[in-house]
């Protein structure tokens, strides 16, 4: 087992890890590290983590040194220079005619890389813009397509439920979400009511899944017929979070509500059939 700390670069991306090099360093301090695009500032987020070996890249990158004051304002001159090089690369965009979208511009923290962000609907050719861009500002240029989730994240936005967007506030990655976490939660399957921003399903629709496919898998399915005390019945409606079945009783014209425990305690899940 190794100690690390974790650090992000971006508010909610990645973390990483790094070896602490016996600097005293708490959750929320800033250091400069070095990853494969060169020199970075980022913030801690975790201390004192005990990984395996085999979890972790090696040779773990050592932290440099705790950031200063001095550092914090060549942040602040890096955001200043990004938006003017953003203004910069927008104009020769235009000159050259690109279809394409700049989303972001980033200096690396030693200055010696700028990375250009943009989305495109196909492949672009930019050749040119990258000379021009290099003669311009006289260090190594990056231009990096981007997806529209990764736009949203970087963008922000406010969500259709009222709340600031999950991906640029916390989510660190993206994972996989399918129409059928909607169909499994009983959604309505119209894309503008299970979309985002971004035009893709919501990532919040992974949230409550495995719970959902857990019940599902623990309560009969809708149609299914069930021996009851009172009589023959079939399931009329499930509300698969508080785990509650709804009994039609056709004989009475009835209709019984059981909660799982019920169904399990009097065996009458046992007498399911299809």
């Amino acid at each position: 087992m190794i100690e690390v700390i974790g650090v992000r670069f971006k508010r909610a991306g990645k973390i990483y890890y790094f070896d602490p090099a016996d600097y005293p360093i708490s959750v929320d301090d800033y250091v400069i590290v070095e990853t494969v695009r060169g020199i970075e500032f980022g913030k801690v987020v975790i201390t004192e983590k005990k990984v395996d070996e085999e979890d972790v890249v090696l040779p773990l990158k050592k932290v440099i040194r705790v950031a200063d004051e001095k550092d914090k304002l060549t942040v602040v001159e890096n955001q200043e220079h990004a938006e003017k090089a953003f203004q910069v690369c927008t104009e020769k965009i235009k000159k050259h005619k690109l279809d394409m979208n700049l989303v972001d511009v980033e200096y690396t923290f030693d200055r010696n890389k700028i990375i250009f962000y943009f989305t495109a609907d196909g492949r672009v050719d930019f050749r040119n813009l990258v000379k021009d861009l290099a003669s311009q500002f006289r260090t190594r240029i990056e231009l990096r397509q981007i997806g529209v989730r990764d736009e949203a994240k970087m963008l922000g936005g406010i969500g259709p439920c009222g709340r600031m967007l999950c991906c640029s506030t916390f989510l660190g990655d993206f994972e996989p979400v399918s129409i059928k976490m909607a169909k499994d939660q009983n959604l309505s399957l119209n894309p503008a009511k299970i979309s985002g921003l971004c035009g893709r399903l919501m990532c919040c629709l992974k949230y409550e899944n495995d719970d959902y496919e857990t019940a599902k898998r623990e309560l009969p399915d809708i149609g299914q017929s069930i021996k009851t005390p009172h009589g023959k019945g079939k399931v009329g409606g499930l509300n698969i979070l508080e785990r509650l079945v709804q009994i039609e009783l056709p004989e009475s014209g009835r209709i019984i509500e059981y909660t799982l425990d019920e169904l399990i305690e009097e065996g009458i899940l046992a007498q399911a059939t299809e």
